[in-house]
């Protein structure tokens, strides 16, 4: 497909996802709504902007995170992020109790999973992209691990701790759009921002990156620095969005190639976009679904990781072809 051919069909699907989300966004706001519009709109209003903030978020740090590691399979949930929010909920609870980790500002616990998630990615870049080549089965393999430990351990300590406690970790277990705190909405989209604008400012860079190390490297790219901005961009982005909500381990993966089948071989400033444009709509429109059509009879996470999980056997299936 030609540049221009490219940017055309780009164009194309920008402005029809647009309007998809448009109708989306106004169905949420409106649809069913009883009572006086000040309290509907601002309710509304602050769940509207984490699902917003995390349909931009999660398909961003995917297809960041494929540029440096080079494989369309590998996310940053697969690599063990999910189990380790999971893992941080329930040895909060299992040390300190139920009572004393909600009595905790939301702000203080926000900020402690955020540093505990980036200093874990720290140290498995500095593992993996230094030590490790960069091959689909040993990322995987290593995903696979550190996925199975985190879980086995929140496994074993769920078992141990007071069954009343047990359901407060199991909601937390699975994402959820609503009863985000306005604060730590603030400090998670303020967070975001500047990861966003960060890599606005090194896309040029990341772009080249898509050629390959040795590519990068001859046109003047600092690969192995421009690698640890991107991967802590991807971190960034991944733990805002899990302290936010919780795991959504498939959700960017489905997203990311999609996009990559909407426009094949486009760079990342129409490829990122669109992967922003089409989560956004695909989880709005399926949160007026489950809220307005199906009465909450379900979450939209379970048929995300549901359809994410297809998506990853199908391009195993293909790749292994």
């Amino acid at each position: 497909m030609s540049p221009e051919l490219r940017w055309q069909r780009a164009c194309r699907l920008t402005l029809a996802l647009g309007l998809v989300l448009a109708l989306a966004v106004a169905g949420y706001m409106t649809l069913g709504a009883v009572g006086k519009w000040s309290f509907v709109l601002s309710y509304r209003g602050e769940k509207l902007l984490t699902i917003l903030l995390v349909a931009w978020t999660v398909p961003a740090a995917t297809v960041l995170f494929h540029v440096i590691s080079r494989n369309p399979i590998l996310t940053p949930s697969i690599m063990g992020f999910d189990t380790l929010f999971v893992l941080i909920q329930t040895l909060a609870v299992f040390l300190l109790g139920s009572a004393t980790v909600s009595a905790w500002p939301p702000q203080l616990v926000f900020l402690g999973e955020l540093a505990v998630m980036v200093v874990f990615a720290s140290l498995l870049f500095h593992w993996l992209f230094s030590r490790i080549a960069q091959s689909l089965e040993l990322l995987l393999l290593v995903g696979i691990v550190f996925g199975v430990l985190f879980r086995s351990v929140s496994g074993l300590l769920q078992r141990l701790i007071d069954p009343s406690e047990f359901l407060i970790v199991q909601d937390r277990m699975f994402a959820s759009f609503s009863g985000a705190e306005p604060q730590v909405l603030t400090m998670s989209a303020g967070l975001v921002g500047v990861a966003t604008l960060w890599a606005i400012w090194r896309l040029p860079a990341i772009d080249a990156m898509v050629l390959g190390r040795d590519a990068a490297l001859a046109i003047g790219v600092p690969h192995r620095r421009l690698t640890a901005e991107v991967f802590l961009i991807v971190t960034l982005l991944v733990a805002a969005s899990t302290a936010l909500v919780g795991p959504i381990t498939f959700f960017g993966l489905l997203v990311a190639n999609v996009a990559y089948r909407l426009l094949p071989g486009a760079p990342l400033r129409l490829t990122l976009p669109l992967a922003g444009l089409l989560g956004a709509a695909l989880l709005v429109a399926a949160q007026v679904v489950l809220e307005r059509v199906l009465g909450f009879a379900g979450t939209v996470g379970i048929v995300i990781e549901f359809l994410g999980g297809l998506i990853f056997i199908l391009l195993l299936i293909e790749r292994a072809r």
